[in-house]
């Protein structure tokens, strides 16, 4: 039986300094202080530079010679770019999961159907956090680390756009609510089935997005 490494002092870091980021908690451009940060986070200096460069990579922290670090800009001009690259990556990986799931996937896989038909989620950022559960549950089911780690570093790019969006009219339980069906075709194995609805969420994603965020039709 495989062992589960517990996460280091510099994983938590990164977990917790991102997700500062994608909530915007730490706002767009803002410069970023490790003092801060380390005593925020109660983690000591090296994790926190180990995690801020784990960050600079994935292009959610800038870093500036002489100047400092600071908070990526979110760019709403991206949301088209990131749309054509998860379109067709997410969509491969629905039908990839459907085809590979196993059945301790497939077990996870109606646990998320439970919580979807429970509406255990009743805020926002509840829903959020049941959207994001449910795309890295995909991910997983690829069983290709190499995907699932790309898939998630666009997925959080995405996820900064969706929190801009948050206090407008998005019809954001509705958004979380149709991964029911591609749940289910996942768990059925109809890899045709999750590539089309896969594919239709993400374009409804940037549909929603922009038509919030740049008034588009």
């Amino acid at each position: 039986m495989q062992v589960e490494v517990p996460p280091s002092q510099a994983d938590r870091a990164y977990v917790a300094i991102r997700e500062l980021i994608v909530s915007l908690a730490l706002r767009p451009g803002s410069v970023i202080s490790e003092r801060e940060l380390m005593e925020r986070l109660g983690v000591g200096r090296t994790p926190t530079r180990e995690a801020l460069q784990r960050l600079a990579q994935e292009r959610l922290v800038e870093v500036y010679p002489r100047r400092g670090m600071f908070v990526t800009s979110v760019e709403i001009r991206d949301l088209a770019l990131l749309s054509e690259v998860r379109t067709v990556l997410e969509s491969q990986a629905a039908a990839m999961a459907a085809e590979r799931a196993t059945d301790i996937d497939r077990a996870a896989l109606d646990a998320l159907i439970e919580e979807l038909d429970r509406g255990d989620a009743v805020d926002d950022r509840a829903l959020i956090d049941l959207d994001r559960r449910i795309h890295e549950r995909i991910y997983r089911c690829t069983h290709n680390r190499f995907l699932e780690a790309t898939l998630e570093e666009y997925y959080t790019l995405a996820l900064r756009i969706w929190f801009l969006a948050l206090d407008r009219a998005v019809e954001l339980r509705d958004a979380v609510l149709e991964h029911r069906a591609l749940l289910e075709a996942i768990r059925d194995g109809d890899a045709a089935r999750a590539e089309a609805i896969m594919r239709e969420h993400v374009l409804g994603f940037e549909e929603s997005m922009r038509r919030v965020l740049l008034g588009g039709s």
